[in-house]
């Protein structure tokens, strides 16, 4: 598990979190926070997707797809941003094989935060906790992937090594890979709730 879902931590600058959140935000601001998702499994959140990206933040996309995917790797084109509301959580889930690939990565950007995983038939025995830290970088892949279902924890639930992790707004920018050939789902049969985004 270690070597497929991992943080890095510092994986940006300050700078370069600036950079992304200048780009970012004045689209988030526009959005309001939703109370349910689609598929239930995000509370109190705001999402866009972005395929076009200034220069400076291009460079930090390629960086973690660079980190994170193997050379030949089919890329979503779009990136998806998630905001995540101070009081926001992200329940306990695994995603559709018809819709995502075999890696979901990204940057935690604004606040640090606690992702959960737990195997999705053994759930009391094997349960595994990834502290992301403001500006980190983190990575599910392997059996993480869809054997565990991920959640990132409330404020209350929030604690690493015995000590409270303080939980703010948090945004998270997301890149993935295409789902295998043989589990997209065609697309008239994608029936979601169509997400803001740039051309």
């Amino acid at each position: 598990m270690k070597t497929c879902c991992y943080v890095k931590k510092d994986f940006i600058t300050e700078v370069e979190e600036k950079s992304l959140l200048t780009e970012v935000e004045p689209h988030m601001k526009r959005l309001r926070y939703e109370k349910s998702h689609w598929d239930d499994a995000i509370h109190l959140y705001r999402e866009r997707e972005q395929r076009k990206w200034r220069d400076e933040n291009l460079e930090v996309i390629s960086r973690i797809r660079s980190e994170s995917f193997g050379a030949n790797t089919e890329h979503l084109t779009y990136v998806h941003i998630l905001d995540l509301h101070k009081d926001g959580v992200i329940k306990p889930h695994i995603d559709s094989i018809r819709y995502c690939g075999d890696v979901i990565t990204g940057v935690s950007l604004l606040s640090d935060a606690i992702m959960r995983l737990r195997h999705k038939d053994r759930k009391e025995e094997l349960v595994v906790d990834l502290l992301m830290p403001r500006r980190s970088l983190y990575r599910l892949g392997g059996p993480g992937r869809y054997e565990f279902t991920h959640e990132v924890l409330g404020e209350s639930e929030s604690c690493w090594e015995g000590e409270k992790v303080p939980r703010n707004r948090r945004i998270s920018i997301i890149c993935r890979d295409l789902p295998k050939v043989t589990n997209r789902a065609k697309e008239e049969e994608i029936q979601l709730k169509p997400i803001p985004e740039e051309n």
